[in-house]
């Protein structure tokens, strides 16, 4: 028996079969008609047909299929000093901090950094977010230690030679006078410290704060929240998951 994830407000029920079933993380909109097709999906009992609306009340049922995988994700507020893979002696890395069975965190953030990670038992979602030829941006609020020149913001974003390797072009939005928020479409190994290096000043503070239309916003430190619903649906339709 299926049960809906979250409450969704009254005006997405009734919902249509396949797309309830995508939200529960268990088929494509077009693997679910296949499902409804072969007549393995029941609703309240009834063999379902193509194009049935799924109540909020309804009893949802997929037969001929063992222990269907149903996904979890969750947004995870990585404080500065905790590491997201392979701890040194003496560090403590995501899953030691968080104690949730069976996800992993998806992509990096440096030991000085902090901000938003995508924790998951997904792994179909790792090369759709992290290969660059997908072009899914992250946005960052970083601090400097001098104050940003004039000619800051039209470097970073034009691109910056790091090292033999320039950079892709981003945005960059100067938020006082040592700090700025950027976004970016790639992810080179401290691609920003490195960037900002290069135009002659020092990161003192880099946060991720969203990572396509998943974001931070007040979730404290250390602490994570449950990726579901309609931010579920558009992140996984993006990544083309769905």
């Amino acid at each position: 028996m299926l049960k809906t994830p979250v409450t969704k407000p009254a005006n997405e029920w009734p919902m249509r079969i396949n797309k309830y079933l995508a939200h529960q993380g268990l088929a494509t909109r077009r693997g679910a008609d296949e499902l409804v097709a072969r007549g393995k999906v029941r609703i309240n009992g009834v063999v379902a047909e193509l194009g049935d609306r799924v109540r909020e009340s309804d009893r949802v049922e997929l037969a001929g299929t063992a222990n269907p995988k149903k996904y979890r994700y969750f947004a995870y507020n990585k404080p500065v000093g905790v590491i997201t893979h392979s701890p040194q002696r003496g560090e403590k890395d995501i899953k030691q901090s968080v104690h949730m069975k069976g996800v992993f965190p998806v992509g990096r953030l440096d030991k000085d950094s902090s901000g938003l990670i995508i924790l998951t038992d997904d792994g179909r979602v790792t090369d759709r977010l992290l290969n660059p030829d997908y072009d899914h941006d992250k946005e960052y609020r970083v601090r400097t230690l001098e104050p940003l020149r004039d000619s800051f913001k039209k470097a970073m974003e034009s691109g910056v030679n790091i090292e033999g390797y320039l950079t892709a072009p981003c945005k960059v939005r100067k938020t006082g006078s040592k700090s700025f928020i950027i976004t970016l479409t790639e992810g080179k190994k401290h691609q920003i410290r490195r960037m900002v290096a290069a135009l002659y000043n020092q990161v003192v503070e880099l946060e991720r704060v969203r990572i396509m239309n998943i974001r931070l916003e007040d979730l404290p430190p250390n602490a994570t929240r449950p990726i579901e619903g309609a931010e579920l649906a558009t992140f996984l339709t993006s990544l083309g998951i769905r």
